[in-house]
């Protein structure tokens, strides 16, 4: 039964990593017209239509109200943060390369934890790191003028990734995941659509970007439903390795749809990448397993 409990919390992380990947294709397609910041908000509007029957759907509505919880706000300010930096550099580069360029968030929030709680890392969990950034640079790939600043971004992305959950860890436990999630689409449409009415010009959009949106509001939210059932059906241990996923589907998005396949170097990048992850995530876990129980 647990086995079974476990393969089906493996599907659905998969199942939520192809969902998030879909949703950020629409969310590219869409930007080929609109500005970034007007897509974040427009996609913010379909996406609560969407997470709201979520919400009644898991038995949460009567928590709604707990989005304004201080921690939730706080954790979503870095959400916020982390889809400006992503949004603008999925307008401007291949999106396999801004996807694998966010999966350094796990590393980075190691990182994070031990400068912050002292926790030890360990040298073999620091090599993997150092082969999870030298994977990072090869995605980039810095030139003569250095790294672009699209580039930054995305590492910015993934050190706001790591910060959102560090934040995270002090949401009280009783506030449900899809609550969470629909705080996190009402704070980064609000905040798509202060930057747009800073930085950007409104643009009508046209019948193909409103579908667009639509579509990938629709997958954000079963990409929330999906990962949120796969910690709740299978282990942590089980489950987290194939977070992963996110970094195939996204270079197979980058094939199909955009036309657009990785350099060698930015391949050996990405492989680095989920090499290092998931030896990460197995090893935490084994440690996890034969630390004493007190």
């Amino acid at each position: 039964m647990h086995h079974t409990s476990n393969l089906r919390g493996i599907a659905l992380m998969i199942a939520a990593s192809a969902a998030f990947v879909v949703c950020d294709t629409f969310l590219k397609l869409s930007t080929e017209g609109l500005p970034p910041f007007q897509v974040l908000f427009i996609r913010g509007l379909v996406a609560t239509l969407w997470s709201l029957p979520l919400v009644i759907l898991t038995g949460n509505l009567r928590a709604v109200g707990q989005v304004a919880d201080k921690w939730v706000l706080a954790r979503n300010g870095m959400e916020l943060l982390a889809v400006l930096c992503f949004i603008v550099a999925l307008a401007n580069m291949p999106i396999a390369d801004v996807t694998a360029l966010g999966q350094t968030a796990p590393m980075l929030l190691l990182l994070g934890v031990a400068f912050v709680y002292g926790e030890r890392i360990g040298a073999v969990r620091m090599g993997l790191i150092a082969i999870g950034f030298l994977g990072a640079m090869l995605v980039a790939q810095p030139g003569e003028a250095g790294i672009s600043v699209y580039a930054l971004l995305g590492f910015a992305m993934a050190a706001a990734t790591a910060l959102r959950e560090m934040v995270g860890r002090k949401v009280p436990g009783h506030v449900p995941g899809p609550v969470v999630a629909l705080g996190a689409i009402l704070v980064v449409m609000v905040g798509g659509l202060v930057a747009h009415l800073l930085f950007e010009r409104w643009v009508v959009p046209q019948w193909q970007h409103l579908l667009f949106l639509s579509a990938s509001g629709f997958f954000l939210t079963i990409g929330h439903l999906c990962i949120f059932l796969a910690y709740r059906y299978g282990a942590t241990s089980a489950v987290a390795p194939f977070f992963y996923m996110f970094t195939i589907w996204a270079v197979i998005s980058g094939v199909v749809v955009f036309g657009t396949v990785p350099d060698a170097l930015a391949l050996t990048g990405i492989a680095l990448i989920l090499v290092s992850g998931v030896a990460v995530v197995l090893l935490d876990e084994r440690r996890r397993r034969l630390a004493p129980v007190a």
